[in-house]
C-alpha cells in the first residue's frame, strides 16, 4: 500500500503564523488585508514624494510596483519559503522568465533540466537564445555527473523536480551544491511540491518559483506568480527587473491567493490522500503500464522523493498501453468527475493527454504507451474512481 513518508505540516506554516504584513493577529482588524487598488499613491509633503522610489523594495510607492496585497502576500509566501524575500509577478510563466533574466545576459550559459514545464523550454529556446544567452538542457537523472557540464560562463541552473509530464527526480541539493561550486546560480520551479512538501532555499536552490495560479490559489480563478529569493541581492535585482519590464500583479488576484494560502495545509492533504488511492488503483488496471509518480515505490526517483519530500500532491502520470491512444476520443469522453483543461492544482480533478509527447533532447518522454496527466481533485475519491472505471470500459469496448 502506498503510504505517505511524513506529515505535510511538517515545513508548514500555522494559519495564524499568515498574517497581513506588519499586523499582529492579535489586534482588532480584518482578517484578510483588504483590497487595495492603485496606480497613483499620493503624498503630503514634497520632499517625501521626491524621495519616493527609496522605498521601493519595500514600500507602496506606486500601483505598478505592488500594494498592500502584494507586499501582504509576498511576506507571508517568504515565511512558507523557509526565509528570504519574494516578489510577486503577473504568472506563473511571469515568474519564471523575469527571474530568469534578472540572473543572465548576453555571452552567459545556462543549463537547463530537460523536463522542464513547456512555457520555460520555449521561453529558454525563443526568448534567452534571441538574447545571446546559450542554453543547454541536460538529463535530470545525471546528478552528479552534471558537473561536466560547468563552463567558466556557466551562471544560472535551472531545475524542475518533479518533471513536467514525466515526473522525474532531480537530486536538487547535489546539483545546487555543483552551482554554487561553480559560481552560478540555482532556480527551481517549485509548484508541484509548493515550499508545504519542499522547501527549496533549505536544500541549497538560490531563486524559488511557484505558478500561484495553482496550488496557491486552489480555485482556478486566478493568474500570478511568485519569486522567492535567498539574498537581499538577489531580491533588489528581480524586484528591479519585474519592474523595468512593467510586469504587475492584480491586488485583487494577490487577496485570493493570500485567502487561498490559509487553506493550503488542508487542501494538499486531501490532494494527495485522493492521488495515492488513484495510483494504487490504477496500478491493478490492466489497462495500465505504469504509473508515473516518484511515490510509487518502483520510480527511479522514489529514493531521493523520500529522502526530501513530505508528501505529494495530485499530480500524476498514467502511462496506458498504446492502442488506448487510437479510442482517446472516446476515453475522454462522457466524463462526469474529470474535466479536460490546461494547468491544475485547484479543486476539481482533470485528466488530460499529454500528446504529442513533450519535447526531449537526453531523456525522451515515454513512446511506449499512451502517456496521459491527472490531477486528483478535492472530490470525493470513489467517484474518481468510478469515472476513470467507466472511461477505460469504453475504450476496452471500442477497441473490441
Amino acid at each position: 500500500m502506498l503510504k505517505r513518508t511524513a506529515r505535510i505540516d511538517e515545513h508548514s506554516a500555522a494559519p495564524a503564523t499568515l498574517t497581513a504584513r506588519g499586523v499582529d493577529s492579535r489586534v482588532r482588524g480584518p482578517v484578510n488585508t483588504p483590497v487595495q487598488r492603485a496606480s497613483t499613491i499620493l503624498y503630503d509633503d514634497v520632499i517625501e514624494y521626491e524621495n519616493r522610489h527609496k522605498g521601493f523594495y519595500d514600500r507602496v510607492i506606486y500601483g505598478l510596483y505592488g500594494t498592500e496585497n502584494s507586499f501582504a502576500l509576498a511576506a507571508d509566501v517568504a515565511a512558507l519559503e523557509g526565509g528570504g524575500q519574494a516578489v510577486i509577478t503577473a504568472s506563473g510563466t511571469a515568474a519564471i522568465a523575469l527571474s530568469l533574466t534578472s540572473c543572465l545576459r548576453a555571452g552567459d550559459h545556462i543549463l537547463v533540466a530537460d523536463c522542464v514545464y513547456g512555457s520555460t523550454r520555449r521561453f529558454c529556446d525563443e526568448m534567452l537564445r534571441r538574447f545571446g544567452v546559450e542554453v543547454e538542457y541536460f538529463d535530470p537523472l545525471m546528478g552528479t555527473r552534471l558537473e561536466s557540464r560547468f563552463r567558466p560562463n556557466t551562471k544560472a541552473l535551472f531545475l524542475e523536480s518533479p518533471g513536467s509530464h514525466t515526473f522525474e527526480m532531480s537530486d536538487v541539493p547535489a546539483l545546487a551544491a555543483l552551482a554554487r561550486k561553480h559560481g552560478a546560480l540555482t532556480l527551481m520551479d517549485n509548484t508541484w511540491a509548493t515550499p508545504l512538501l519542499f522547501r527549496p532555499l533549505d536544500a541549497g536552490v538560490d531563486i524559488s518559483i511557484q505558478s500561484a495560479s495553482k496550488y496557491f490559489s486552489g480555485h482556478s480563478d486566478v493568474m500570478l506568480g511568485t519569486v522567492t529569493v535567498r539574498t537581499a541581492e538577489l531580491y533588489e535585482r528581480v524586484k528591479d527587473t519585474v519592474g523595468r519590464f512593467g510586469d504587475h500583479a492584480s491586488p485583487d488576484d494577490c487577496y485570493l491567493v493570500h485567502r487561498g494560502l490559509r487553506t493550503l495545509d488542508v487542501r494538499l492533504r486531501r490532494h494527495e490522500a485522493n492521488a495515492l488511492k488513484l495510483i494504487e488503483w490504477l496500478q491493478t488496471r490492466p489497462e495500465v503500464m505504469r504509473v508515473l509518480a516518484p511515490v510509487v515505490p518502483t520510480d527511479p526517483g522514489h529514493a531521493i522523493w523520500k529522502r526530501d519530500y513530505s508528501g505529494m500532491c495530485g499530480l500524476f502520470g498514467v502511462l496506458l498501453q498504446p492502442q488506448y491512444e487510437a479510442v482517446r476520443r472516446t476515453l475522454f469522453s462522457d466524463l462526469r468527475v474529470f474535466r479536460i483543461g490546461s494547468s491544475w492544482g485547484g479543486f476539481e480533478s482533470l485528466m488530460v493527454p499529454a500528446a504529442p509527447a513533450p519535447v526531449r533532447h537526453h531523456r525522451p518522454a515515454p513512446n511506449d504507451g499512451f502517456l496521459i496527466r491527472i490531477h486528483a481533485g478535492l472530490e470525493d475519491v470513489s467517484d474518481m474512481i468510478a469515472d476513470l472505471a467507466a472511461a477505460l470500459d469504453r475504450a476496452r469496448r471500442e477497441l473490441g
